[in-house]
């Protein structure tokens, strides 16, 4: 049998794809349970394939380093949550109001329930590795602009428009940082209180710049 027939044999009705991809999964199931638990710098490559049940060699076939399975957890993380958030959002549409509370109250349950997404999305990240901390950035301004894209163009000249992504940035870094203060338990609220004020926050600032009463 040739080593292309071999790399190509099915096992259990799954081909050699299909086996990478369960193990790359259980890798960032790992990395999940143990970055949000331990933290990033306190886990080992060694401790993430024990905790997953497989090999240092399968590590590698998927991930260059912890880095890149940090990164790997990271994103598979916020591709769940912004498609969540938005699917709520559009889901409460035309009312603005209701779709922003719509996407704020998916974004920070999901957060909010889990302890160790909570951890990894909003501490970990932070500061892990210049890469990352692009990616945390482009993460933030990609959810500036689905807040964006709920409330709609302004009426106005384009400063409007200027102020609109200024406003945007403005709420969801504070709503993150808010969570990040209520993860490291330097807040006593409820997950309902946090969704109520935050918005509070974000009606108010869209009334202030729409000019509405």
């Amino acid at each position: 049998m040739t080593g292309a027939q071999t790399a190509g044999r099915r096992y259990g009705g799954r081909d050699a794809t299909q086996r990478q991809q369960e193990r790359r999964t259980r890798l960032i199931q790992s990395g999940l349970d143990l970055f949000g638990t331990a933290g990033y710098a306190s886990v080992s490559v060694k401790q993430v394939c024990s905790h997953a049940g497989l090999t240092e060699r399968y590590f590698y076939e998927s991930f260059r380093d912890r880095e890149d399975l940090l990164a790997g957890v990271y994103n598979e993380l916020i591709t769940t949550i912004s498609a969540e958030t938005a699917q709520a959002a559009a889901a409460a549409a035309p009312d603005v109001d209701a779709q922003l509370r719509a996407g704020l109250e998916v974004f920070i349950r999901t957060l909010a329930g889990d302890a160790r997404k909570a951890r990894l999305v909003l501490i970990e990240v932070v500061g892990a590795s210049p890469r990352l901390e692009v990616r945390r950035r482009e993460v933030l301004h990609e959810f500036a602009a689905m807040v964006g894209a709920v409330v709609g163009p302004l009426p106005g000249p384009e400063t409007s428009s200027n102020r609109l992504t200024m406003t945007a940035m403005s709420l969801v870094g504070g709503v993150n940082e808010l969570l990040v203060d209520w993860t490291l338990g330097h807040q006593n609220a409820t997950v309902e209180e946090l969704i109520d004020l935050c918005h509070t926050l974000y009606i108010a600032a869209y009334r202030a710049i729409s000019d509405q009463p």
